[in-house]
C-alpha cells in the first residue's frame, strides 16, 4: 500500500540513495572502527589477554538476543509521524550511539586496575553495541521497505548502503592507521594510544553527521502500519525455526562476519606485526574499497540474470581459493600479499552488496507463507545474527592470537608472528566455504523463487 498522498511525495531517486548510503557510513563509523582496533587498544594499550577481549566482546554480543528483538518489537509498533515511521529513530539515538562509541576507547583509565580496565571494557562495549547501535541499526535497515515497494528500487539501495559502508571502511581503514601507528623506540610498529582517543572522537563527530544527511535526504513512501497485537514469543520463535529463508540467511551472514571480521581483525595484527609496517594496513583497506566499489559497478546487473543467492556463493569460492593460496605460498612481501587479499576480498564484497536485498526477498517471503509483514521483527533477527558473527570471531581472533602466545611482550616473536599470517589466511577462508555451503544447502530463495515471489505480490497489491 503505497501512500495515498503519494503524488505529493518526492519520487524515489538520488537523494534517497545517497541519504541511504550516509546510514550505514554513520554506522560504520563505529562498527568498522570497533571491529579493526578494538581488541588491539585493549592488548596494546590496556594490556588485556586478547582471549579475554574477545571473550568479553562474545559475552556482550549475547544481550543481542534481547535487545535486537526487543528493538524489533519496539520499531514494529512504533507509530508513523510526518517523517515517516522508522527514521525519527535515527535522530533520537545518533547521540547516544556516538558518545557510548567515544568512551570505549578511554585512555585515561590505561594506568588504572586491571579490575576496572576490565569493567571499563565490558560496560562501554555493552553500552554501545548492545543498547545504542541496535536503537538506531534496526531501525534504519528496516526503513529500507519503507522507502520503497520495488524489489529493483530495494536492490539499488542495498548497493548504495554496501557503498556507504566500504567508504567509512576506507576512511578509517586508510587514514586511521596512518595516524595512529608511530615506530618505537626498537623500531617497531607500535599504537599511540592518546592518537587513538583523538580519533574515536572523530569517528563519532563523522558518525552524527551521516545520520543526519540520511535523516534529512531519504523519504518513507510505504505506509507500514504499528503493529498492535500482543506479543508471543513462542509464536515468534516458532516463526522463526519454521522459516527456511530467514534461517539459510541467517547462518549465511553469520558466517559472513567471521569471515570478514576475522580480516578486518586481524589486519591489525599481521601488518604492524608479521610485516612490521603498521601504515600498510592502509593499503589493504583501500584494496577492500577498490574490490566492493569495482563490483558494485555489476553486481546489480549480474545477480538480475544469475541470481543473489548464486553470485553469493561464487563468490565466496573465489575469496576462499585466494586465502588457501597465500597460505600455502606464506609470503613475506606484501605487494604478494595485496594481491592475494584483492582476490580474497572478493568473498566479502559479493555477499556485503546484496545481502540487504537479500533480507527484504525473505521480508516478502514470509509475509506470503504467514499473511503479514513484519520487517522489523525479521530484520531485527538477522542484525542479531550479524552481531553474533562479530561476537564469534572476537571471541575465534582473540582464543587463537592467545593459543599462538600473543602479548604485548611476545608481538614480534617469529613464532608468533607466523602464527598470525596463519590464522589471517585459514580463518576467513574457512569462513568463506561453509557461508558457500549454507547459501546452497539451506536457503531456498534462488532466483526462480524470488521471482515468483515478487509476481505474487503485485498480483495481491493490484487486487487490493
Amino acid at each position: 500500500q503505497m501512500n495515498e498522498q503519494s503524488k505529493q511525495v518526492r519520487p524515489f531517486g538520488m537523494a534517497d540513495k545517497i541519504g541511504y548510503a550516509f546510514g550505514d557510513f554513520g554506522n560504520d563509523f563505529t562498527f568498522i572502527f570497533s571491529a579493526m582496533m578494538l581488541m588491539k587498544f585493549y592488548t596494546d594499550v590496556m594490556g588485556v589477554s586478547a582471549g579475554l577481549v574477545g571473550l568479553l566482546m562474545m559475552l556482550a554480543r549475547f544481550a543481542d538476543a534481547f535487545t535486537d528483538v526487543t528493538m524489533g518489537q519496539i520499531t514494529d509498533r512504533s507509530k508513523r509521524t510526518a517523517k515517516g515511521k522508522f527514521a525519527p529513530w535515527i535522530l533520537r539515538m545518533m547521540g547516544p550511539v556516538a558518545v557510548a562509541s567515544f568512551l570505549i576507547y578511554a585512555t585515561w583509565f590505561k594506568d588504572m586496575s586491571m579490575g576496572f580496565k576490565v569493567f571499563w571494557m565490558f560496560f562501554t562495549y555493552l553500552l554501545w553495541g548492545s543498547v545504542c547501535y541496535t536503537g538506531i541499526n534496526i531501525p534504519y535497515g528496516s526503513m529500507a521497505s519503507a522507502i520503497t515497494d520495488k524489489p529493483e528500487e530495494r536492490g539499488a539501495l542495498s548497493t548504495w548502503r554496501t557503498i556507504g559502508a566500504t567508504l567509512a571502511g576506507t576512511f578509517i581503514g586508510v587514514i586511521v592507521p596512518q595516524i595512529v601507528y608511530y615506530r618505537d623506540a626498537n623500531g617497531n610498529s607500535a599504537l599511540n594510544a592518546d592518537k587513538m582517543m583523538v580519533v574515536s572522537l572523530i569517528c563519532s563527530i563523522g558518525a552524527i553527521v551521516c545520520y543526519l544527511l540520511c535523516y534529512f535526504l531519504c523519504t518513507e513512501r510505504v505506509i507500514v502500519e504499528p503493529k498492535n497485537e500482543k506479543f508471543e514469543l513462542g509464536k515468534l520463535l516458532k516463526s522463526l525455526v519454521t522459516n527456511k529463508s530467514l534461517i539459510g540467511i541467517v547462518v549465511g551472514a553469520l558466517l559472513l562476519l567471521l569471515a570478514q571480521l576475522s580480516l578486518s581483525g586481524m589486519a591489525s595484527y599481521i601488518y604492524p606485526n608479521y610485516f612490521n609496517n603498521g601504515q600498510a594496513q592502509s593499503a589493504g583497506s583501500l584494496i577492500q574499497t577498490i574490490v566492493t566499489l569495482g563490483m558494485a559497478t555489476f553486481a546489480t546487473k549480474l545477480c538480475a540474470k544469475i541470481g543473489k543467492k548464486e553470485f553469493s556463493m561464487i563468490t565466496a569460492l573465489i575469496g576462499a581459493a585466494a586465502l588457501l593460496i597465500a597460505f600455502v605460498m606464506h609470503t613475506t612481501s606484501v605487494t604478494v600479499w595485496y594481491v592475494l587479499y584483492a582476490f580474497g576480498y572478493v568473498g566479502v564484497a559479493g555477499f556485503t552488496l546484496v545481502c540487504w536485498a537479500m533480507i527484504t526477498d525473505v521480508i516478502d517471503d514470509t509475509e506470503i507463507k504467514e499473511g503479514s509483514r513484519s520487517d522489523g521483527t525479521i530484520y531485527s533477527v538477522y542484525s542479531f545474527a550479524r552481531k553474533m558473527g562479530q561476537a564469534a570471531s572476537s571471541g575465534l581472533t582473540g582464543l587463537l592470537l592467545t593459543l599462538i602466545g600473543y602479548s604485548s611482550a611476545t608481538a614480534f616473536d617469529p613464532a608468533v608472528t607466523n602464527g598470525i599470517y596463519n590464522i589471517t589466511c585459514l580463518a576467513p577462508a574457512i569462513g568463506f566455504i561453509l557461508m558457500a555451503a549454507a547459501l546452497k544447502f539451506l536457503y531456498p530463495l534462488d532466483k526462480k523463487t524470488v521471482d515468483a515471489n515478487a509476481e505474487i505480490l503485485r498480483q495481491k497489491k493490484d487486487n487490493k
